[in-house]
């Protein structure tokens, strides 16, 4: 019990003064702003090399990469590992996108990707609204993502622990840990803006490479190294070692899919795409780039992923097949990562020194989940101001008014993802209805199987301009509905249209899912692209003036 306690207050003083931090960087971005949608929300387009690297690479790894990874790898076996090999993947889709998206944002004065892509195509509003939607879908299961992340970390680090609030009622670890996290994203986001999420990220970047490294020495360390851990995973069940897992949800085809799409749509999203447009330079993002391809594979293969098939090890999964749960000690596949450094760290390092380093790789954790529910958070605003607020609903505001409307954007979606996340967490396990939250993992898939459908718009956009206005929004518009119907979002509804007229087709649509197991980013995709040609060919093309202005600012961005 002492032990407990003494990581207990450990934790507490390491996360308060971390937080302390973040809220004066977010005093410091306020200090330094400027009144302007500009500065707000792309940081007057200056960032150095350093702070664009750091906050691309911390909006990129989020609690998906900390809790999600490897708790979908200890759930599903070493089939899920293979999510590693996207990461060289992100750092080409930075080299090949960011400088062209970069060069034509500054030079056209865009905010949000809708800016650029109704601009290139002349649709000022079908093709804006169906872009503007693509953003929501993915930003807001990515901010829901992050606020229980936050619940996940203060569940075992606190676990069994109440905080009573009088007439408020009580509230376990889990809920005070989802809250304290959202309010403190949702403040340093309103006053300081691009400014303080980037200056938060450079710090939290720096953050998830140690603490993803210190992840897979802490479970080597547990079976007394290499070795021992190598007999230990060798000992597994066979499932556990091959695809497409113990629970049977990957086979090699839906892997294959998720490994070609999802680093390209975790960077083609609004938070990201927002990053290029704030470069100072197109340098800045080639070694973004470099840093991506080469730093980070590593630390993603040695780091977290080790977590899930030691954690299998250390803490085997209970029952068989798809019945399968937790070990009692980890209770959510999310929080193996934390179970593990809370119990190996201080026998690794020594008490002390091994409860302050937890300590801090759990803040890392946290670190993680703030720096993309604040990116997503920002982006989210800007998307309601630029592309719905001051294009339909006020055109006549000022600056200053959007600023505002901007930040309460960020206080609704805030508030709303919150109370989600608690009714998720409240809801039995039996309820389908909010099952595809109870991983972390899922319901970032879910998310990038949305943002992914922008792909074909964008590679015609900057490399082919063979595409028409009304391909684009009809293509974009097939893909979301594809990528919804084919994702798990898809699932709680066709539970209930059992007995319905709805029936018979959504036995097709699941029969099609088994018979071609694919990721909903690939499945959206397969809608997608043939429509966008299809209607390409039988449209009007875009002005032949704006397709040479594209192609000559593209083709200066590589000077």
């Amino acid at each position: 019990m002492a032990d407990a306690q003494q990581f207990e207050s450990v934790a507490i003083f390491i996360a308060l003064c971390y937080l302390l931090v973040l809220l004066g960087l977010g005093v410091l971005g306020y200090a330094r702003s400027k009144p302007s949608e500009e500065d707000y929300y792309l940081a007057g387009r200056a960032q150095g090399w350093f702070i664009t690297s750091l906050t691309i690479i911390a909006t990129f790894f989020s609690a998906f990469a900390f809790l999600g990874a490897p708790g979908a790898v200890y759930r599903h076996g070493v089939v899920f590992a293979l999510f590693a090999l996207n990461v060289p993947l992100a750092g080409a889709t930075v080299y090949l996108l960011g400088a062209r998206i970069r060069r034509i944002g500054q030079s056209k004065g865009f905010v949000t990707p809708a800016d650029m892509i109704s601009d290139y195509y002349g649709s000022p509003v079908t093709l804006r609204l169906l872009v503007a939607l693509a953003g929501y879908l993915y930003a807001i299961p990515y901010v829901m993502i992050q606020i229980k992340a936050g619940g996940e970390i203060s569940a075992v680090m606190f676990k069994g622990r109440q905080l009573s609030l009088g007439v408020l009622g009580t509230f376990d670890a889990f809920q005070v840990g989802a809250v304290v996290l959202a309010l403190i994203t949702m403040f340093y986001i309103m006053i300081g803006g691009m400014r303080s999420v980037a200056w938060t990220d450079a710090l939290q970047g720096l953050l998830l490479i140690g603490g993803m490294l210190l992840g897979g020495m802490a479970v080597i360390s547990a079976f007394g190294g290499v070795r021992g851990f190598g007999e230990a995973v060798s000992a597994l069940p066979a499932t556990s070692l091959t695809s497409p897992g113990p629970v049977a949800a990957f086979p090699w085809s839906k892997m294959l899919t998720i490994v070609m799409f999802a680093s390209v749509g975790s960077l083609v999203q609004p938070a990201q795409w927002m990053r290029f447009y704030s470069a100072s330079s197109s340098q800045s993002l080639k070694r973004s780039a470099l840093l991506f391809a080469l730093a980070l594979p590593p630390c993603f293969l040695l780091g977290v992923m080790l977590v899930g098939l030691g954690g299998q090890s250390l803490f085997p999964l209970v029952g068989d097949g798809a019945e399968a749960v937790a070990h009692p000690a980890v209770e959510q596949p999310d929080r193996i990562l934390i179970v593990v450094l809370r119990g190996q760290l201080p026998v690794m390092l020594g008490a002390t020194v091994g409860t302050v380093v937890a300590s801090l790789v759990i803040v890392a954790i946290m670190a993680a989940s703030m720096s993309t529910a604040d990116s997503n958070l920002h982006a989210l605003s800007a998307l309601t101001v630029r592309d719905v607020y001051d294009r339909f609903l006020r055109p006549q505001s000022t600056q200053i008014e959007r600023l505002w409307v901007g930040r309460g954007v960020i206080v609704v979606t805030t508030l709303a993802a919150l109370v989600m996340v608690l009714r998720s967490y409240s809801t039995p396990a039996a309820d389908s209805s909010f099952d595809v939250m109870r991983m972390i993992a899922l319901l970032g898939l879910v998310a990038i199987g949305f943002s992914c459908q922008l792909l074909p718009l964008t590679i015609d956009m900057l490399f082919l301009r063979r595409g028409t206005a009304a391909g684009a929004a009809c293509g974009l518009a097939a893909g979301l509905v594809g990528a919804f119907f084919f994702g798990g979002m898809f699932d709680p509804l066709a539970a209930a249209a059992d007995g319905t007229f709805c029936e018979p087709v959504v036995a097709v649509i699941q029969g099609l899912k088994q018979a071609v197991p694919m990721d909903s980013t690939a499945w959206g995709l397969l809608w997608n692209v043939p429509v966008f040609v299809v209607v390409s060919c039988f449209t009007r093309p875009v002005d032949a003036d704006r397709r040479n202005e594209y192609g000559r600012l593209v083709r200066e961005s590589a000077d």
